[in-house]
């Protein structure tokens, strides 16, 4: 019996066949990429002053897609300036999977009036009775504990700068959050009660002077279990004034090292 030659060489590939191996493996690689960003983890950017200091402007974090499960924009991938990766609304009206989300949450979501994405934090569950009296929360007739921590400057995304306090709010359930008021008195820290509809959701930015959020019911409003896309979970990037990520020169001076691969859940 013949055995085989142990030092025999491979014919070389084509200068073709290798580039046909190449481009396969990207492909490979896209498809991959798109499947976890469609049913996994998405990565979204903060564009404005919303939820700081939770998340500030320039801070970037993953979302779980999947934790309540996917409803009908589920699958939007994302934009980038005026161009739209994949935006397409899945024929449901309800959500597949998961679970319903916690108060304290906080959520990407796609407001009925509008068509791109909002993140805010989830405030009112279903049938909740919400209220907002001289800059004090309150949740089915009773006011939320906050205490205060202190003092900063806040900016939003054309420039302006206020001081703010710095208080600890904590919900019914015993999770705590920072927020921000730049006073007590503000447009939106007086309004009438809200009562969520079932199948509903109310959600607040933590700067709440600075949020248009649920409490503008013709901008936000209620929010259905079937326009939530993901779950909020980790900051692994954070720069300075929204300055673009791939200026890697511009690090050194900007990036801010402090909030990277942090939960939002502080």
């Amino acid at each position: 019996m013949t055995q085989p030659d142990q030092n025999a060489v491979k014919k070389p590939k084509s200068a073709a066949s290798e580039w046909w191996d190449t481009i396969v493996v990207i492909v490979e690689a896209l498809l991959i990429a798109i499947v976890i960003r469609s049913f996994l983890f998405q990565p979204f950017s903060i564009p404005t002053a919303s939820m700081q200091q939770t998340l500030m402007i320039g801070d970037y974090f993953v979302a779980n897609k999947f934790v309540w499960g996917y409803g009908k924009h589920s699958f939007s991938l994302g934009r980038y300036g005026d161009f739209t990766l994949l935006d397409f609304e899945l024929p449901i009206s309800g959500r597949i999977f998961g679970r319903e989300p916690n108060r304290g949450d906080i959520a990407v979501f796609r407001p009925v009036p509008q068509d791109i994405e909002y993140i805010k934090r989830v405030v009112g569950l279903p049938g909740d009775r919400v209220q907002m009296r001289e800059g004090r929360l309150y949740i089915n007739g009773e006011m939320i504990e906050r205490e205060e921590v202190g003092r900063t400057i806040d900016t939003d995304s054309e420039g302006d700068s206020r001081e703010v306090v710095v208080y600890r709010e904590t919900f019914p359930e015993g999770t705590s959050h920072v927020i921000q008021e730049i006073s007590d008195n503000a447009p939106l820290d007086n309004t009438p009660e809200y009562v969520v509809p079932a199948g509903h959701y109310f959600m607040m930015g933590d700067n709440r002077d600075r949020s248009a959020d649920s409490r503008v019911l013709s901008s936000v409003g209620y929010v259905p279990f079937t326009n939530l896309i993901a779950k909020a979970e980790a900051r692994f990037f954070s720069i300075q004034d929204n300055i673009p990520p791939w200026q890697i020169w511009q690090w050194p001076a900007n990036v801010r090292w402090d909030r990277m691969f942090q939960s939002v859940y502080q």
